[in-house]
């Protein structure tokens, strides 16, 4: 498993490195501007935690460009190994964004203040970010497996639709249920009943994806 996860991160390191730089330039450019909301904070904290996650399926699809992907297979390995190695890297990613993410917010802070309504919002950031991410990766891979690498660009963007879509249909029911005026604890309910959601289509889809690679042929 290691091993794997050497070659896992090895692959997407071009993408990740020049996500990097731009998310340092437009770090700066959000630490120093401050214009009165928090919505450009917000915008920096999705793409970072999104953003760093596309760089572990960008690792993906250059393996398979590279036919690598048929040579691990006469490795020592299970396929199951090879699956899990995917999907830890893709949590490794996602914690790359997050402190790119809480290192931008914190300078913010002491240059400008606190630019939320109550604390709870912050952590609302963070969960929509995880969740976004851990849902693209739950749509990602199955559906990369099964359609083949040669609709890597079409896979991705479905994947990332659905996140989206499948995070605010989740907020959405959660504000229904509430009501508008939530409570502290009813932010934070939320914010759990989201995460565990994510947690669970994300652990959902690793077996899924396992069955659908055990299938494919090479």
């Amino acid at each position: 498993m290691n091993g794997l996860l050497r070659n896992n991160f090895y692959s997407s390191v071009p993408s990740a490195k020049f996500l990097a730089g731009a998310m340092l330039l437009s770090g700066a450019v959000v630490i120093i501007l401050d214009n009165g909301t928090p919505a450009l904070l917000i915008g920096y904290m999705l793409l970072g935690m999104v953003g760093f996650s596309i760089s572990a399926f960008s690792g993906l699809q250059r393996e398979n460009t590279a036919k690598w992907g048929k040579y691990k297979l006469t490795a020592p390995v299970r396929r199951k190994d090879i699956i899990g190695s995917y999907f830890i890297c893709q949590l490794v990613w996602l914690a790359a964004g997050m402190l790119f993410a809480f290192t931008v917010m914190g300078l913010s802070m002491l240059l400008h203040g606190f630019p939320f309504d109550r604390r709870e919002d912050i952590l609302m950031v963070f969960v929509a970010g995880v969740s976004v991410s851990m849902f693209m990766g739950a749509f990602f891979f199955p559906l990369f497996y099964a359609g083949g690498s040669e609709r890597n660009e079409v896979t991705l963007a479905v994947s990332l639709l659905c996140a989206v879509g499948l995070t605010l249909g989740i907020v959405r029911l959660l504000n229904i249920w509430f009501g508008p005026k939530m409570t502290a604890r009813q932010v934070l309910t939320g914010a759990a009943v989201l995460a565990v959601c994510a947690a669970a289509l994300f652990a959902l889809s690793y077996f899924l994806t396992v069955a659908i690679f055990k299938k494919k042929e090479y």
